[in-house]
């Protein structure tokens, strides 16, 4: 086996896993007909599968990318590389190897950028939830050696919670403030990373850290978070439009590693300092000077626009003037305003712990997780517990978070809770900075249960969002995933099997199917799957070839997984080969349980049926016994 040529091939659907398999297969088969052997690797909703190892790079003749979705394409320098649509590895397989064999080498300059002739855009979604998953341990691992070291070594100041110099506490805080320092660069150079590929990561690195660097645009405060997803989306765009610009061969290898990463830091950067940089330095110094202003005015009205600030960036400049102009009116003798704001600081992080343990179904596993770490930096202080969430669902948590710390801090206002500690969160209280400890926390917990309610009615307004929740999908199950041992029979049941539909197109076939599961109990909530399995079919037929179709929902309609099966009469469903559906499956999962386990189920179910006497037994059968006895030998 060893002597015959090899192949690898690459298949990729960022909307679902039914054509990444089915193509995964079709491939392998036609390069078994020619002669080849071959490997595979799917990315699908799941993960990356198969991955290559360095010696079957080696040894590949050809590699074959049939993918809707960005690939890395930097492994395979030197090697035959032929990039296309997933639905042409379905449909011409065997025509998409011998262009593979037929392809020029990959030059350095292409596999360096990832170049693909078919790459779709990423959307603003997935863009920045690259920024966000690398910058989340920053966020956490800072946060937390800052809100321990204050928790345990700090004591109430004239100017808030000290540490004491020379202390061990102070080598912790300094060791977890880099991980602040580090967190906005990180941020903006993975967004800029998700856009233009590895040419976007130094300069969106860069220019993050510039944006953290106020004295380079005659600022006193930094951009924020906010800044370093304005510097990720511009030295991203900067360098993928720089990426297109054709260049000579003799220019090819050094213009991914030299001239996009400078002419992008230095377009972007010098774009930030002077234009960018002076309007957001006026607009700092016109708060500060408006604020000093508002200290006469009801304590409401201060306590809502103090709190509003505060919960707008989270640790940002917005944040920043108005924490240090309640900060400073502590010399004076008010300490009305440093209350509002104390409380307005917790408000973000426990407010998006709250959503993540009431709107679980909202919050991917790892959100959940960040969760706890959120209320561990409220607590202390750090609002900045809440950016995670913010930069990966920035409008629905930006306003949840403006108006809960709003709410809170006005409350606080009317309440005359004071702090005379130049800091914020419920270790005031626990290290006795505030004046009426029991109101101060009230108003901490209003303030939090208000951000938490906008947040989960604002993630709840997007949903459903297929394409958004499908390439967002987490990697790993959750604590509400299917048994590990699930298998399409545990799905299926002869209630759920139809052999004699009469629907007369797609859309009322879907109905039908839907109905089934109506009536076994898997689907509480007809419409809303039905509206999943439609807006699904509009990002692209789920039409695999072979008179075969996979329609799939993942809704909160769903009680518990369903797969319905149909024998249809010849219905046209948009597949791209042109032939009709006659074995149409439904998967039907709910938003919870959209995990690995019914993906891995669909992608077993989609090679199955790929088998053309699994097709064939399929199409003969004449009981519903039959079909899951096919069923049963097929996929378990």
């Amino acid at each position: 086996m060893s002597g015959q040529p090899h192949l690898l091939a690459i298949t990729a659907c960022p909307s679902g896993v039914a054509h990444t398999y089915m193509a995964a297969e079709n491939l392998e088969r036609a390069a078994k007909g020619l002669g080849y052997t071959m490997d595979v690797e799917t990315h699908g909703s799941i993960g990356v599968e198969g991955t290559f190892a360095p010696e079957a790079i080696a040894r590949a003749e050809a590699i074959i990318i049939a993918a809707d979705s960005r690939i890395d394409l930097s492994r395979f320098a030197g090697k035959r590389v032929v990039v296309t649509g997933v639905s042409e590895g379905i449909h011409q397989p065997e025509q998409l190897i011998r262009r593979g064999l037929a392809a020029e080498p990959l030059a350095l300059a292409q596999s360096a950028s990832g170049a693909s002739q078919t790459q779709q855009r990423q959307g603003i979604y997935r863009v920045l939830m690259n920024g966000v998953s690398h910058m989340i341990p920053f966020v956490v691992t800072g946060g937390l050696l800052i809100a321990i070291a204050y928790g345990i070594g700090g004591v109430p100041g004239p100017t808030g919670l000290v540490i004491p110099e020379g202390s061990f506490w102070g080598t912790l805080a300094g060791l977890g403030g880099l991980g602040f320092t580090l967190m906005v660069p990180v941020l903006s150079g993975y967004i800029a990373y998700a856009i233009a590929d590895r040419p976007g990561l130094a300069p969106g690195m860069i220019t993050g850290l510039l944006a953290m660097t106020p004295a380079l645009y005659s600022s006193e405060s930094g951009a924020g978070f906010i800044g370093g997803i304005v510097t990720g989306l511009m030295s991203g765009y900067v360098a993928l439009g720089i990426k297109k610009i054709p260049t000579h061969k003799y220019l090819a290898p050094i213009w991914p590693i030299i001239v996009i990463p400078i002419g992008t830091s230095l377009i972007v950067g010098l774009a930030f300092i002077f234009i960018l940089g002076g309007p957001i330095a006026a607009i700092f110094a016109g708060l500060t000077s408006w604020l000093a202003g508002m200290q006469g005015v009801a304590p409401v009205l201060l306590g809502l626009i103090l709190g509003a600030m505060i919960g707008f960036d989270m640790g940002g400049p917005v944040n920043k003037v108005a924490f240090l102009f309640a900060g400073g009116l502590i010399a004076t003798g008010n300490f009305a305003p440093q209350g509002m704001t104390s409380v307005a600081i917790a408000v973000p992080p426990i407010g998006m712990f709250i959503a993540t343990l009431v709107a679980r179904k909202l919050f991917d596993e790892e959100e959940r997780q960040n969760g706890i770490a959120a209320v561990c930096m409220g607590f202390f202080g750090i609002t900045e517990g809440a950016i995670p969430f913010a930069a990966a669902h920035p409008l629905a948590v930006i306003p949840a978070n403006v108006i809960g710390s709003a709410v809170g801090a006005a409350l606080a206002g009317v309440l005359g809770v004071t702090c005379q500690v130049m800091w914020g969160g419920l270790i005031v209280a626990v290290l006795g900075g505030v004046g009426q400890p029991i109101l101060f926390v009230l108003c901490i917990l209003v303030g939090s249960a208000v951000t938490a309610a906008i947040a989960i009615g604002l993630m709840g307004l997007r949903r459903p969002a297929p394409a958004a929740v499908e390439e967002a999908a987490p990697a790993v199950a959750g604590p509400e995933a299917e048994p590990q041992k699930a298998s399409v029979l545990d799905y299926i049941s002869e209630d759920t099997i139809l052999l004699d539909s009469t629907a007369a197109d797609r859309d009322s076939m879907i109905k039908e199917l839907v109905g089934l599961g109506v009536a076994t109990g898997q689907i509480r909530d007809a419409e809303m799957v039905l509206a999943s399995a439609l807006a699904r079919e509009e990002l692209m037929t789920t039409a695999v070839g072979e008179h075969i179709a996979i329609p799939h929902a993942k809704s909160d309609g769903v009680a518990r997984p369903l797969v319905a099966f149909a024998k249809a009469n010849d219905l046209d469903w948009g597949s791209p080969s042109g032939d009709a559906a006659r074995l149409v499956f439904l998967i039907a999962v709910p938003e919870a349980d959209a995990g690995d386990e019914h993906l891995r189920i669909l992608a077993k179910l989609s090679r199955a049926l790929s088998r053309e006497e699994i097709r064939e037994a399929l199409s003969a059968s004449k009981t519903k016994d039959e079909v899951l006895a096919v069923l049963r030998a097929a996929v378990d």
